[in-house]
């Protein structure tokens, strides 16, 4: 089938283009000595995944217990959920993903949710494997100060049913960088400090295995890992966006475009489409290295992006690309941020050049708890 064939909206992931991606952060993770962890929560798609580990990544990343539950599912079970875990209830499922031998991690980074998982692993086989957050400038969550570091640390030791196997962080605050320059400086001092935490752990009595780090912009420049991180753990590299290719100056490596339709064209530049919040998502990139021009740019017509978005419309105003269409011609998106994007759809179709080849269930679609 031709991709123009397809209903829309519809998700379309360039084969080609997620290979080459594929191996591209694989490459750099073997010519750095460590290992590759690629956070799935941007694509939600075991296939994908599986692609992946069949690259050389050691293990996977998600987001969400339930993503973890899916992933186990189907077949994959070294998983690091890089977040915070809270409740009885989440702790619960990853006892039970334990209990059907997979290698489940997750964040904490305060000493009660270390206690809570203390007490649902009491009697467990195998204990909570835990890794502490770090915060590296992102002001998001994560260890600041290291006498919190420290009693954490202290609780953990106190806890027989917890094993802490490592330390995670997240340079988000890259995104907002004004160069690639800036990135790189912004991405080494957080890998510093996270370095840093790791050895007050190892002063401790308590060296880590792992230490975890990622956000793709300042992975894509061949930046040196600093010495004592185990592990990158970069999730949009997959599949890019309009964001992300500002950071490398080139939208070739979006591999994931979203198929839309003209509905109406009801003045001399205005054209819309026939996908909105619910299929692009509201959000912008407006400041930094990853600033993107609206929400959304068009695959075809590189200079043609959209101004606003209802639920179900796309408005894009421009006399020039009004002309070049008819309603009812179907074009091609590059979302401004992939991750929530693939979130909104049950299934990608697989492009071999213009053909279909493949339908990608976005299995972790909606497992948000």
């Amino acid at each position: 089938m031709h991709y123009k064939e397809l209903d829309t909206p519809a998700l379309l992931i360039d084969r080609a283009v997620l290979m080459d991606n594929l191996r591209f952060m694989q490459d750099y993770a073997d010519r750095q000595g460590v290992k590759l962890r690629p956070h799935t929560k941007t694509h939600k798609m075991p296939a994908v995944a599986k692609m992946q580990t069949s690259l050389g990544a050691a293990g996977i990343a998600v987001a969400k217990v339930g993503e973890a539950e899916v992933m186990v599912q189907e077949g994959l079970r070294d998983i690091l959920i890089a977040n915070e875990i809270v409740g009885e209830a989440k702790l619960r499922r990853i006892r039970a993903l334990a209990e059907q031998g997979a290698d489940i991690v997750f964040g904490v980074d305060s000493p009660c949710q270390v206690e809570a998982a203390e007490r649902v692993f009491a009697g467990a086989k195998r204990p909570a494997m835990v890794s502490i957050e770090i915060e590296v400038g992102e002001e998001r969550s994560g260890i600041i100060e290291e006498k919190d570091f420290l009693e954490l640390l202290a609780t953990i030791r106190r806890c027989p049913h917890v094993s802490l196997t490592g330390l995670f962080s997240h340079d988000g605050n890259s995104y907002g960088a004004p160069d690639v320059e800036a990135c790189h400086a912004i991405a080494t001092a957080a890998m510093e400090r996270t370095v840093r935490f790791a050895r007050l752990a190892e002063e401790a009595g308590m060296k880590v295995r792992d230490v975890s780090f990622g956000s793709t912009p300042s992975l894509m420049h061949g930046l040196d890992v600093v010495p004592g991180i185990t592990e990158l753990r970069p999730g949009t590299y997959s599949l890019m966006d309009a964001s992300q290719a500002n950071v490398i100056g080139t939208r070739a490596r979006c591999a994931a475009t979203v198929l839309a339709t003209v509905m109406s064209r009801p003045t001399a530049e205005r054209v819309i489409l026939d996908v909105g919040a619910k299929g692009l998502t509201m959000q912008e990139r407006t400041t930094g290295i990853c600033s993107a021009p609206g929400k959304g740019v068009l695959l075809e017509f590189p200079d043609v992006h959209i101004h606003a978005v209802y639920d179900e419309h796309a408005i894009i105003l421009d006399s020039r690309f009004r002309e070049a269409v008819r309603i009812g011609d179907k074009v091609r998106v590059i979302p401004v941020h992939i991750c929530p994007v693939c979130n909104l759809y049950d299934r990608a179709y697989l492009l071999d050049g213009e053909e279909v080849v493949e339908e990608l269930p976005v299995l972790c679609r909606g497992r948000m708890q």
